[in-house]
């Protein structure tokens, strides 16, 4: 059998074509795992999905017209419900890295930064002073470091008290971490609108931090300024009212490169002593 040129095209078209089916497929389930609004909504068509199946095996009429009208003219109400959410969700796609983090931490690195984060926090918690640190992960942050004040400066305790004390004009703001650099400070965060939180009477500090993690994988670190109380967001989840080693764990873990044999080295054992 002689294999042409066309064949070959034609071989190779097929893989392309393929190999983007399964790339568009990667890029859903990622930001499906990194943003919570649009797992919601997932979640949500899929037990509509669920229920069909069900009562066209069951033979269930009546559930079975009313879902098909609900698929048919599911899209359309769905654009008009969650219509912020939807743009949210494609600004995000806009702001991904392609190639994830811009800088991928080496271990001393990664030490050396959770080591001026905890060090800076301590110091805040116990002079009760406000913070919000949010740390950029896989999803870009640019659109919110556009609007605020640019630093690009080496990370360290000292530079973070003194962007979060009371008579720095950028205080009321957050801060902004891309690899091992303060990339930003002063920058704005959309705020949760979650009723769990507004329950708990959390501040606007706190409740900006949940909804950065809302939007995007960022860590967002906070320090109370009424309680000196540290919490952190992840994935619109807020830890409330952590130790200082429960800080320093969870940071430790989420830095970590999740693509590599964490068995080599275990970095639980990072910072014995008490700062």
């Amino acid at each position: 059998m002689t294999i042409t040129l066309t064949d070959v095209i034609s071989i190779i078209k097929k893989i392309l074509d393929i190999s983007l089916v399964w790339l568009v497929i990667y890029f859903i389930l990622k930001n499906l795992r990194n943003n919570v609004k649009l797992s919601l909504i997932f979640k949500g068509v899929l037990i509509i999905i669920i229920l069909k199946i069900v009562s066209d095996l069951c033979g269930f009429t009546t559930i079975g017209i009313l879902l098909e009208y609900i698929i048919m003219y599911g899209p359309i109400a769905l654009i008009v419900i969650f219509q912020p959410e939807i743009r949210t969700i494609l600004e995000q796609l806009g702001r991904s890295q392609l190639l994830g983090r811009h800088k991928v931490l080496t271990v001393d690195e990664r030490e050396k930064m959770v080591y001026q984060i905890i060090t800076a926090m301590d110091f805040m918690r116990k002079q009760k002073i406000g913070a919000l640190i949010v740390i950029e992960r896989d999803i870009s942050l640019g659109n919110y470091i556009d609007k605020a004040k640019k630093i690009y400066a080496d990370l360290s305790s000292d530079l973070i008290e003194a962007i979060f004390y009371e008579g720095n004009p950028l205080h009321d703001g957050g801060v902004i971490i891309q690899g091992d650099k303060i990339t930003c400070a002063g920058a704005v965060f959309p705020t949760s609108n979650s009723n769990k939180f507004q329950a708990k009477h959390l501040g606007t500090r706190h409740r900006a931090a949940v909804g950065i993690s809302e939007e995007t994988d960022c860590i967002s670190l906070i320090v109370s300024e009424e309680t000196g109380r540290m919490s952190i967001a992840i994935k619109g989840e807020l830890f409330y009212n952590l130790t200082l080693d429960d800080v320093r764990m969870m940071l430790i873990d989420e830095l970590k490169p999740k693509n590599i044999d964490t068995s080599i080295e275990s970095e639980e054992d990072i910072y014995e002593e008490d700062i």
